[in-house]
């Protein structure tokens, strides 16, 4: 399935000029443009969306971002940024008219603060890496995703990433302190600062979860936090989803804030099982994995605490991890649940929204509903402390039609989300996969003030055009709201 954004005619800048212009700034190997050397490039983590870029550009340093910057702002040229692919929104689906830019090169890690407790890298810095040069001064970066193997830290900061540890230490959001970025014209500003605060907007709070459509982000000032004295996992079986999922709730009104706490169903369970080996108990209709850490001490309190809530929550078993190697198993298993899932399924479909948890258990019923209605089975991870549902849609694209219905079977997901208070992204975005669902969360006149402040840094529409926020006319179409001509304070704001 190829994806294209609104009023595509506008960009109209042919390949040879453009080719013939970046040249002037980019290396010949730095430089993509024929077939065989975009294909790589044609889709994110969410491979049922594929589409070609015009070209792709791979610059190394900060003034190569900006000359390619202003080359695309001059010839009207869109542009979308990538860094390690890894989205699964779409988010980085290249525009078949535009430039591809890879930030790829840019994988160092400039500076490690031990007094401040910060770290300055540059976007294309895989998430572990910076716990794993951090660890030699006992500091490590927060928010890990399952994918922190692989995923860069400047798409965790366009895509506001969390992790299994984000209940406790928050999004990426909360462990950033400073941003460069390069404006559509080719400039270079500085967002936020090292210190705890800085003066006007909170611009640095705008570009976490902005999904490329804002500016092309260069470098980040991180957060690190020393590495607790004392971490414990507990595993607890249940023999009823809804029953884990009560009991999550019942954690958290003890006043007990986890370092972590995740659920898998049945289905995630055996698959994680048979892939990791983690010790999983394969009967159990769901697990929960509760990770406690602290001074050795609050550590021990915490985990009779919890342990005595999950069996008064109806736990079937209770593990407390032995020792680190089984802590780290257990951990494995969760990480690896979504590549173990595409072991059992030729397809799967990954969502990603999020809830109030005290709606966790009709939240999961309703998944189960739509799941026995649209006959496809379902396997849920998630970060069930937060309320961030991974709902995993198996299913066959080489059928007929079940792409499509896949599609709207996760489309129904997410409007159960919004239905019980709240949104239709987590950590993953909106990109391309959830456009439509943006029509459903929000009405036109939040939508108006979205496409105003995209106005404010990009006012041609070249910054990952058609991606994360809808025109009311798409949402008109979808039959989400009624449309009115002039509705827009910008009447161009309907390019994007």
């Amino acid at each position: 399935m190829s994806a294209h954004s609104d009023h595509e005619h506008e960009f109209t800048t042919d390949r040879t000029t453009l080719v013939n212009a970046l040249r002037k700034v980019l290396a010949a190997d730095a430089l993509l443009h024929q077939t065989e050397d975009l294909k790589p490039y044609e889709c994110d983590g969410l491979s049922a969306y594929r589409q070609l870029p015009m070209v792709v550009a791979i610059p190394s340093t900060i003034e190569q971002v900006q000359a390619v910057m202003r080359i695309c702002n001059e010839l009207n040229v869109p542009v979308v940024a990538r860094g390690a692919g890894t989205g699964l929104s779409g988010g980085a689906l290249p525009h078949e008219q535009g430039v591809l830019l890879s930030l790829a090169k840019f994988k160092s890690i400039l500076n490690i603060d031990t007094k401040n407790r910060s770290a300055v890298v540059q976007p294309g810095v895989r998430n572990l890496a910076i716990s794993e040069a951090a660890a030699k001064h006992k500091l490590y970066y927060a928010p890990d995703p399952s994918s922190q193997i692989a995923c860069s830290i400047g798409g965790n900061v366009a895509e506001n990433s969390g992790g299994v540890h984000c209940l406790k230490y928050g999004l990426t959001v909360h462990n950033i302190l400073k941003l460069k970025m390069v404006t559509i014209e080719g400039e270079l500003i500085t967002i936020g600062s090292e210190a705890l605060d800085s003066a006007g907007y909170d611009l640095l709070a705008l570009m976490t979860g902005s999904e490329g459509m804002l500016g092309v982000i260069v470098e980040v000032t991180v957060k690190l936090l020393p590495t607790p004295e004392r971490a414990q996992v507990l595993l607890a079986a249940f023999d009823d989803v809804v029953k884990a999922g009560e009991a999550v709730g019942n954690i958290i009104a003890e006043g007990i804030i986890p370092a972590g706490l995740e659920m898998m169903d049945k289905l995630s369970i055996q698959a994680a099982e048979d892939f990791v080996h983690a010790g999983y108990p394969t009967d159990a209709e769901a697990i929960l994995l509760c990770e406690v850490d602290g001074t050795n001490e609050e550590v021990s309190d915490h985990i009779n605490a919890v342990r005595e809530i999950l069996e008064r929550s109806g736990a079937t078993e209770v593990r407390t991890a032995k020792d680190e190697a089984e802590r780290a198993n257990f951990w494995k298993g969760r990480k690896a649940a979504f590549p173990a899932v595409g072991r059992i399924s030729p397809d799967y479909y990954c969502m990603d929204g999020t809830i109030p948890r005290k709606h966790l258990p009709e939240v999961l019923k309703g998944i189960s509903d739509l799941s026995d209605e649209y006959g496809l089975k379902v396997a849920n991870v998630f970060h069930a402390g937060d309320g961030n549902l991974h709902p995993l849609i198996l299913y066959n694209a080489n059928i007929e039609g079940e792409l499509e219905r896949t599609e709207e079977f996760g489309g129904k997901i997410l409007e159960l989300c919004v239905e019980y208070g709240g949104n239709i992204t987590g950590e993953h975005g909106v990109g391309m996969e959830k456009i439509n669902q943006m029509c459903v969360q929000f009405d036109s006149a939040e939508l108006t003030q979205f496409h105003a402040v995209k106005h404010a840094f990009d006012h041609k529409g070249l910054l990952n055009p058609g991606k994360a926020v809808p025109t009311l006319h798409r949402c008109a179409e979808f039959g989400a709201m009624h449309v009115h001509h002039g509705e827009l304070p910008f009447p161009e704001l309907e390019r994007f």
